[in-house]
């Protein structure tokens, strides 16, 4: 494992921008129109998850039938299988009138307005099967509208903006998630004082959805990016059915005749593995060594996102500093480097202080990496025919990692004992580092420019 090189003109570090300038680009119309978009897209994602399960157990549904919803989530993990859809068919009436990306951007949140809505109409206590179908086109539509606005935040946003773009997309999306767990859970405590609390659910649910027009009012605010529209005009002689197969197969194709290609997807799948291995355990770590899930819940939803906003624009601020390895290499260090506030909170004990401190660490830290993650992830979808497909793979890929990777964190925690095991997920680390030392040594940083069509 190698260091960055200094001497390397792929590495060489941009001009250091002044306060001034970095906060100005924040203010740039294609960032706001996207950090508007990533509140759009964080919003939906608890409607199906944390805040519904809340909604089912008020209602008495048992526990059994509340853990099976865990696999309302499928469509966020399998939307690759339809991005190729996005990227070439037309939506009619809505492609025409606002365009190839904007067209699917109003299409999808209208879809998504109306799965809200229908989920708002169902009775968890009397048809927890309504409730699952209602839960699962919400989460498809909402996995739609995230495909879409993926492809439009990478093609919209020039190079001066994307790491500015990244950290504004990553806080939004935090904000948004936040408003639909805290915030949801407010609104209905807020309703339950006037109507009875199944129709506080209901209301609740229709205020969300209702929120979901920023973002289709951000959208028709948007003009349709400029590679979108050459990659319409290149296509406009192939039928459907062609270009859907040219998308699909055209975002693996291309992908794989690069440089280092597979070496490339392997780091994909293990740049955030350290932090998904220590994060699957941190709500079990920190209830068994003795504080409470009100502890938990308040630090987290209070100062671990407030840290998490921090470093989200901490880390654009470093990507658009220095280039994209070294940013890499940043963030990746401090994001492994982090998972030891856990270990020393394990040797602290309960200690809200030390709590609070290893959870503004790691959230910080993380949202660090993820911001400079998804600059990388942007990068490599160079080519407009198909950048919907291709980012949607490469998120699909990310979540190996996250998901299935770490599924053994828990029997590692459980022989290691918590300060070894935290000490351990440092480690973890270790493949990814060597893997961006090998693709930075054999150029390939030096590869991630602009495609044409």
């Amino acid at each position: 494992m190698t260091a960055p090189d200094a001497t390397s003109s792929a590495d060489a570090p941009a001009p250091a921008p002044s306060w001034r300038e970095s906060l100005a680009v924040y203010l740039q119309p294609r960032v706001l129109i996207v950090l508007f978009l990533g509140f759009s897209s964080g919003l939906p994602l608890a409607l199906s998850g944390s805040t519904l399960l809340v909604w089912m157990a008020e209602a008495g549904v048992d526990l059994g039938t509340i853990g099976l919803f865990a696999l309302v989530g499928t469509p966020y993990t399998l939307k690759f299988l339809w991005a190729p859809l996005v990227d070439a068919l037309h939506v009619p009436f809505f492609t025409r009138a606002f365009g190839r990306r904007r067209g699917w951007l109003v299409f999808s949140q209208l879809l998504l307005i109306g799965a809200i809505l229908l989920l708002a109409l169902t009775d968890p206590a009397r048809s927890p099967l309504f409730v699952a179908l209602g839960a699962l086109l919400v989460a498809t539509m909402s996995s739609t509208q995230d495909i879409v606005v993926d492809a439009f935040r990478v093609e919209s946003l020039p190079e001066s903006e994307q790491a500015a773009g990244m950290a504004a997309y990553v806080a939004a999306y935090r904000i948004g998630m936040l408003i639909s767990t805290a915030g949801a859970l407010f609104i209905v405590t807020g309703f339950e004082a006037i109507v009875p609390r199944g129709a506080a659910w209901m209301w609740g649910y229709v205020v969300m959805a209702a929120l979901v027009l920023i973002g289709t009012v951000t959208a028709l605010a948007a003009t349709e990016p400029a590679q979108s529209k050459r990659a319409e005009a290149a296509t406009q002689n192939e039928d459907a059915l062609m270009r859907v197969f040219h998308a699909a197969m055209g975002a693996f194709s291309e992908f794989l005749s690069r440089k280092e290609a597979w070496a490339a997807l392997a780091f994909v799948v293990l740049f955030k593995f350290t932090d998904a291995f220590s994060g699957n355990m941190t709500v079990p770590f920190v209830i068994d060594i003795g504080f409470t899930r009100n502890d938990y819940a308040v630090i987290v939803k209070g100062v671990g996102i407030a840290a998490t906003l921090a470093g989200g624009f901490a880390g654009g601020f470093v990507a658009r500093r220095y280039s994209l390895a070294t940013s890499l290499w940043i963030g990746g260090i401090v994001q492994a480097v982090s998972n030891l506030s856990f270990s020393w909170l394990a040797l602290v004990g309960v200690n809200e202080w030390a709590l609070t401190l290893a959870i503004t660490s790691d959230n910080f830290c993380n949202a660090i990496g993820t911001v400079i993650f998804v600059a990388y992830l942007s990068a490599l979808c160079q080519n407009p025919l198909h950048t919907a497909t291709q980012y949607a793979l490469l998120t699909a890929l990310a979540a190996v990692g996250r998901t299935y990777l770490s599924s053994g964190a828990g029997y590692l925690a459980k022989a290691t004992g918590w300060p070894m095991f935290f000490a351990i997920s440092v480690l973890v680390a270790i493949p990814s580092l060597m893997l961006l030392a090998y693709l930075q040594r054999r150029g390939h940083f030096e590869t991630l420019e602009p495609a044409r069509v």
